[in-house]
């Protein structure tokens, strides 16, 4: 399910510290001098083994004619209108100020789930102040500090309760879902106008053609599918339209829907660090993924032209390289169906549920041939191993000191995995649990 949370509030409240604080990583520019954050910025968090999209905004000023905040101000209404719920923040230090009392006008209009979030509450006397915003007439409050990280665990429990994870249970009878994913102007749509025999989408010269996600029902050749043709996915540096923007979040929610992510190059122009953020956010997600290296016609070859091309794509996507790669041509038709296959293998392979009696005989073995090491003088036994009723595949392995097992013997033990199960294309979830 594609869940996604915006945070919007007036300029320098703490929105992009606490969106850092979502995601485990400093994405966002953080600084006192407001007006820092103007694009959009959008990440996947995780809490309670629920995965979820969150953009952060810029500071919201009504009626003001400064360039920026115009632009800032027509983003955050389409964030709004995007969000499946909304973290409302206000700043405790400063108190309720007209841009608070105007954001918590336009939000009474909707009806989404708003959380009125009141930041930089970090002692005891600051928590007296914050009351006051009781005032401001919204339910669900939480007092919270972005940098220190207090209170934001109630927080976020009460959103993930609002996630109805549906790929918690997999429907037998929903056709496999395929997005064509990447930067702009690589060929996705020539890629599915290619594969329907028909002009489905507009094809132009122009990055940004595509602004919306389309479905395509393809039943050919005893094949059955949905294609989701996506708008092409650029660094948020690059992101000035109101118009792409709505577009890149549609096609990262294209994404959550989707049971395979195809990931297209452009092989003229190699992997860039744009197309690696891409690929890290469909493994994040737990999609099955196939890299399809387009314009290969317009490549010079010579001998070992593609198998060099490959053994350096998967230098790029290491840790991961247990990936199918295959060269195409979406203007020559070259290879597209065999890449069909390829992604209804991967969908296979996602889909696959290990008999518990045959993943214990063969796991167990390869634990027997390398034992987990001793850590603080407690030998890690692993008793048993059983795969989780999910949609990818994860693997719980139950032992008497779960977390004594260090990443390095985590990695043995998915590389087993792989080396034993069809796995190829498909991200693989480890965990240890107390036997």
């Amino acid at each position: 399910m594609s869940f996604t949370v915006a945070i919007v509030g007036r300029p320098n409240v703490g929105k992009s510290t606490f969106f850092n604080r979502m995601l485990e990583q400093r994405k966002a520019i953080v600084d006192d001098v407001s007006g820092v954050t103007r694009d959009r910025q959008y990440g996947v968090a995780e809490w309670n083994g629920k995965f979820f999209n969150v953009v952060d905004t810029g500071g919201f000023v009504p009626k003001s004619e400064d360039i920026f905040e115009k632009e800032i101000r027509k983003q955050v209404l389409i964030a709004l209108e995007e969000a499946d719920a909304i973290i409302f923040m206000v700043d405790v230090a400063t108190g309720i100020t007209d841009l608070d009392e105007s954001m918590t006008q336009l939000l009474r209009k909707t009806s989404k789930p708003v959380f009125l979030v009141v930041n930089k509450v970090d002692n005891h006397d600051r928590l007296l102040e914050a009351s006051e915003f009781y005032s401001l007439g919204i339910e669900k409050i939480h007092f919270l500090s972005s940098i220190s990280g207090t209170g934001t665990g109630d927080l976020l429990d009460e959103i993930t309760e609002l996630i109805i994870d549906k790929t918690e249970q997999i429907d037998e009878d929903q056709l496999p879902k395929f997005a064509i994913i990447g930067q702009p102007n690589v060929g996705k749509s020539s890629l599915l106008n290619a594969l329907t025999g028909q002009e489905r989408t507009i094809v132009s010269d122009i990055a940004g053609t595509t602004r919306d996600t389309i479905h395509t029902h393809y039943n050919l050749f005893n094949k059955e599918f949905i294609l989701i043709d996506t708008a092409g996915i650029r660094r948020k540096a690059k992101v000035n339209e109101d118009l792409e923007f709505y577009s890149v979040i549609r096609a990262i929610k294209a994404v959550d829907e989707a049971d395979v992510c195809m990931l297209l190059l452009d092989a003229e122009k190699g992997i860039a660090a744009q197309d690696l953020s891409i690929f890290a956010m469909a493994v994040k997600k737990g999609k099955g993924i196939v890299v399809l290296v387009n314009k290969w016609d317009v490549m010079p070859k010579e001998t070992n032209t593609a198998r060099d091309y490959e053994l350096e794509l998967k230098k790029r996507f290491a840790p991961f390289t247990d990936l199918p790669i295959i060269f195409i041509s979406a203007l020559e038709k070259t290879r597209i169906f065999k890449a069909m296959e390829l992604a209804l293998e991967v969908y296979d392979n996602r889909r696959q549920k290990i008999a518990t009696s045959k993943l214990n005989d063969i796991m167990l073995k390869a634990v027997e041939a390398y034992h987990p090491p001793v850590v603080r003088g407690n030998q890690v036994k692993i008793k048993y191993v059983t795969q989780l009723p999910v949609v990818v595949p994860s693997f719980a392995f139950f032992c008497n000191y779960p977390d004594d097992v260090k990443t390095p013997y985590k990695n043995y033990l998915e590389n087993q995995l792989r080396l034993k199960f069809k796995l190829t294309g498909v991200p693989v979830r480890v965990f240890f649990r107390k036997k």
